[in-house]
């Protein structure tokens, strides 16, 4: 990450905020790229002065919102044949088993699977398509989805940007410790969603369970 941080350091802001909404746009089309870690460097760019967080946050935002809904219109069309062709193109990311898992989320959880997907890696990514490719209504996807995209962007923008700017004036002989503050200050802005799913899926796995210990106990 710092070298993506570096990277985009050397970059005029217009440009910086043009990366970030096309990286984090194609990321939320259903292709693997490192979203998250642009934002987070972005976000540490604007502490120090580099770029501007208002900015940042927009472009983090609309790459989000427009990336997905273009997304939808994708799944929506290829179904579920352009979700396998994803698996093959990418297996690590996009394999059946997480393809499963992100199926068994929108099942579960409707809608709700957009919005804490933002928060997500693997629902990042295949939000979008998963939506259209399952038709689910668009009205309800893109409230979901605005939503979600709007909580995330300026929410890790501003938090990574608050904490950046505090920790260069408490921190100015451990430039180091500052940002290592700043980088769990962003893991810790999506810690509790990220907790909630994965507290949820145990309790699901827990449910799945039951029936079967039941049946061998008679």
């Amino acid at each position: 990450m710092v070298d993506v941080q570096h990277w985009l350091s050397a970059l005029p802001p217009g440009v910086v905020y043009l990366i970030v909404a096309g990286v984090i746009g194609v990321e939320s089309m259903g292709v693997p790229l490192p979203g998250e870690i642009v934002l987070v460097s972005s976000a540490l760019l604007a502490a120090a002065g580099v770029v501007q967080p208002e900015w940042v946050a927009t472009a983090a935002a609309l790459g989000a919102i427009v990336g997905d809904s273009i997304g939808y219109a994708v799944g929506r069309r290829g179904g579920r044949p352009l979700l396998a062709r994803l698996g093959r193109r990418f297996p690590r990311h996009l394999g059946p088993a997480q393809i499963a898992h992100a199926e068994e989320s929108f099942a579960r959880y409707g809608v709700w699977a957009v919005f804490f997907g933002r928060f997500v890696a693997l629902l990042r990514i295949l939000a979008g398509p998963l939506a259209g490719a399952l038709h689910v209504p668009y009205r309800r996807f893109l409230l979901a989805n605005a939503a979600g995209g709007l909580v995330w962007a300026f929410g890790t923008t501003y938090l990574l940007f608050t904490v950046g700017r505090a920790a260069e004036r408490w921190l100015k002989d451990l430039s180091w410790a500052g940002l290592a503050v700043a980088i769990i200050a962003g893991l810790a802005s999506t810690w509790w969603l990220r907790r909630r799913a994965h507290r949820l899926a145990s309790a699901e796995t827990a449910a799945e369970s039951e029936p079967v210990r039941a049946g061998s106990d008679r």
